[in-house]
């Protein structure tokens, strides 16, 4: 089996089309044929394939390690495109632009997730070696936000949000910046500051 029978395979098993499969990862629908037809050997965006197909790089080209949905039921089809909602900065405390529904470009989101789910673009390095400015991050309000999750904080009483982990120590709250360099590592939860939503899935934006 080589790499085009494998990419072919997990996105069959994902209920993918080939046009779902090169929206979430940035690639021309094109570029997917290739890689299903075996004209492409190494296709260069084989980390986004590998998030968007639930498995690693190395399974995709050498066919070790896990193909983590290989001897199971296959993972849950794509859900409803969610809107982008456009922001400053992921690294300190910034103003959301509304962006009214229709108006709001669309992402696939590739995992299940409630109808209030949206996507929003990594800026700045506050959250880097996870995760990197342009970054496609989807955001679901009705997901659970628990200790080590990466959430999206919102100021009460301003309209500024930021993208940070929930640490929560001895019933305390903070967010934390994943980047070991930023200066304000952890920022204390008190009443004025709400967890908007938790992080569901993080992908290349190509």
């Amino acid at each position: 089996m080589d790499i085009a029978t494998r990419v072919k395979e997990r996105r069959k098993a994902l209920g993918m089309t080939q046009y779902q499969l090169a929206e979430i990862t940035g690639a021309a629908q094109t570029a997917i044929q290739k890689i299903e037809r075996g004209d492409t050997k190494n296709p260069r965006k084989i980390e986004a394939l590998a998030r968007a197909l639930q498995c690693t790089p190395e399974y995709l080209r050498f066919g070790v390690g896990e193909s983590e949905n290989s001897n199971v039921v296959p993972g849950p089809t794509l859900k409803a495109a969610v809107p982008l909602i456009s922001w400053v900065q992921a690294g300190a405390w910034s103003e959301i632009s509304e962006i009214k529904a229709y108006d709001a470009e669309r992402y696939l989101c590739p995992v299940k997730c409630s109808d209030l789910t949206f996507a929003l673009k990594v800026q700045g390095v506050s959250m880097e070696p996870k995760f990197f400015d342009g970054d496609l991050i989807f955001v679901d309000p009705e997901a659970e936000c628990i200790h080590g999750s990466y959430v999206v904080a919102r100021l009460d009483d301003d309209n500024q949000a930021t993208f940070k982990q929930l640490i929560i120590e001895s019933g305390r709250k903070f967010l934390k910046a994943a980047n070991p360099n930023w200066p304000e590592q952890l920022i204390p939860i008190n009443g004025n500051c709400t967890l908007v939503g938790k992080v569901v899935f993080a992908g290349k934006s190509f």
